[in-house]
């Protein structure tokens, strides 16, 4: 963008007509400049030319990994990336999540629900929608400071500082970034993946993530209860949502196959299979049962299948449910992310039951056998207790050294009393490097925790009830919110400016001029937040 060759170009547009002797220029292309993206759509398209760049990149150096946190609400992901970009100076390789799990929680009209796909169809084209809306508002909050900026040097005569500033407009950055987008199972057949999936990229969606469960029977990855379906069901709604990208114009969206197979020891389907060895009959060679001789060994409503050459009789529970054998969780999750990449998908998501980057690696390099490009976007779930399962991994790695291990109970690591250990603080540096190190060694490119906000608001409103409504009183308010927003420099500490009020003086200014009635003048208290 060049601001000065916009002003020029739209007084040229303006100048030709002369009953709009009353519109600036200037403003004008301020407003043009505020309002990057005119459609959700362009977001979509925008934002999956980024992440095609941003895997390429990780494709030629693994160090160079995206990451993400969930978010539930627009503001929540609006204040995400506002202090990215102020800690960071920039936006890439940072990514926004929408975890089907929140959207279930938080945003149903039904009120809270478990992850099981009950929450309305809507709700999560909605909240992309809604965080779109809330990104665009933040680079419209950002560059309205640097506007006024602008005018303060005008009017300062500082030819310098107005250079620097335009300079500043100019190489603005975005807020608006990926979000990974959690589709759960499809919400129903593949029509109706299809049209879920259009709304959310309407809605601005760059990449969509589905799994291989039952819609119907869907649980929470790191639940239990998980049952699949054959590959041919799942790979007909990685097409639907594939044709959704295509036609709405986003040719190069991405589409993460996420697989359950490793904690889903179920189905409900015995797959289809026209000859031996096919997906079908690769898919039937997990099922658990007997094999059997004759049609004597069949009662009523049993189910037999040919496998293998023999007739199997599949365990079939009563629920109707059939069981997979307990040893081929690992070789599903290889077949299913094979089959995936070489249908379709762009990335991975294997559902794991722990943390462990040599367990992920195993997998990974199975799957890289067939598909060397292949690459993860990984759960860093809070269903995993991360203390505890690192100072249980660095335990047995120290157990396999030799250390003598006599100070501490493997099984009670969580206690406080190891918080000071020497132990711990090596666990708390597995944590750490965990993400570099699982993106070095074991293909994961994008890297999210689904759902942190949930517990941040959680953590802190309980610590500000126990203040607030205790000894404390306002104190807790003053001291642990508002003196931190200012210490922090975080934005929200002047609520209405955070909120739009300035844009919308600036917007008065420009509709009517001196006549315009303006909320931020002298008696706005906001103004006690100046030069803190």
């Amino acid at each position: 963008m060049s601001y000065t060759k916009d002003i020029e170009a739209l007084s040229s547009v303006i100048g030709a007509n002369s009953t709009w002797k009353d519109i600036n220029p200037e403003s004008a292309v301020r407003m043009r400049l505020q309002n990057r993206f005119n459609t959700h759509l362009d977001i979509a398209k925008y934002n999956a030319k980024i992440m095609r760049e941003d895997m390429a990149a990780y494709d030629a150096d693994n160090s160079k990994y995206t990451q993400s946190l969930g978010c539930w609400h627009g503001f929540i992901g609006q204040q995400k990336m506002i202090s990215i970009k102020k800690y960071f100076g920039g936006t890439k390789r940072r990514y926004l999540y929408l975890s089907g799990w929140m959207v279930a929680a938080l945003r149903s009209e039904f009120g809270p629900l478990p992850d099981q796909s009950m929450h309305e169809k809507t709700a999560v084209a909605d909240l992309i929608r809604e965080l779109y809306t809330f990104l665009k508002q933040a680079d419209a909050w950002e560059l309205n400071h640097l506007f006024r900026a602008l005018d303060d040097a005008k009017d300062a005569g500082d030819a310098a500082k107005q250079k620097e500033i335009i300079e500043k407009i100019d190489n603005f950055e975005t807020h608006v970034v990926p979000i990974i987008a959690d589709i759960d199972a499809g919400f129903g057949n593949p029509e109706a993946t299809y049209l879920m999936a259009k709304q959310m990229i309407e809605a601005g969606a760059c990449c969509i993530q589905i799994e291989n469960q039952v819609s119907d029977e869907k649980q929470c990855g790191h639940q239990d209860g998980k049952v699949t379906v054959p590959h041919a069901d799942f790979l007909a709604k990685i097409n639907a949502v594939r044709y959704a990208f295509l036609e709405l114009g986003v040719d190069d969206g991405v589409i993460v196959a996420r697989t359950d197979s490793e904690g889903a020891g179920l189905t409900k389907q015995i797959a289809v299979t026209n000859e031996p060895g096919d997906l079908g009959d690769q898919y039937n060679s997990f099922l658990e049962g007997e094999y059997i001789e004759s049609a004597d060994e069949i009662n009523n409503g049993d189910v037999v299948i040919k496998s293998n050459g023999k007739l199997l009789k599949p365990t079939r529970l009563a629920s109707g449910l059939f069981q997979f054998r307990r040893d081929s969780n690992i070789d599903r999750v290889v077949l299913d992310c094979v089959t995936s990449l070489q249908n379709g998908a762009d990335l991975l998501w294997i559902e794991t039951p722990t943390p462990n980057v040599a367990h992920i690696k195993q997998m990974v390099d199975r799957i890289k056998e067939q598909e060397p490009n292949a690459k993860l976007v990984y759960n860093n779930s809070p269903s995993f207790n991360w203390t505890l399962n690192f100072r249980q991994q660095v335990f047995d790695a120290w157990e396999k050294e030799g250390k003598d291990l006599s100070a501490y109970d493997r099984a009670a690591l969580m206690s406080v009393k190891y918080d000071d250990t020497e132990l711990a603080a090596e666990a708390d540096e597995w944590a750490k490097e965990f993400q570099a190190k699982a993106s070095r060694e074991a293909g994961v490119f994008h890297h999210l925790i689904t759902l942190p906000t949930y517990h941040t608001a959680a953590l802190s409103t309980d610590q500000l009830v126990e203040g607030y409504f205790g000894e404390e009183g306002m104190l807790a308010y003053a001291k642990g919110v508002q003196r931190q927003e200012i210490r922090r420099n975080i934005a929200t500490v002047k609520h209405q400016d955070m909120a739009g009020s300035n844009i919308g003086d600036d917007h008065k200014e420009y509709f009517s001029g001196e006549a315009a009635l303006k909320a931020g003048g002298k008696d706005n208290t906001m103004n006690q937040f100046e030069n803190n």
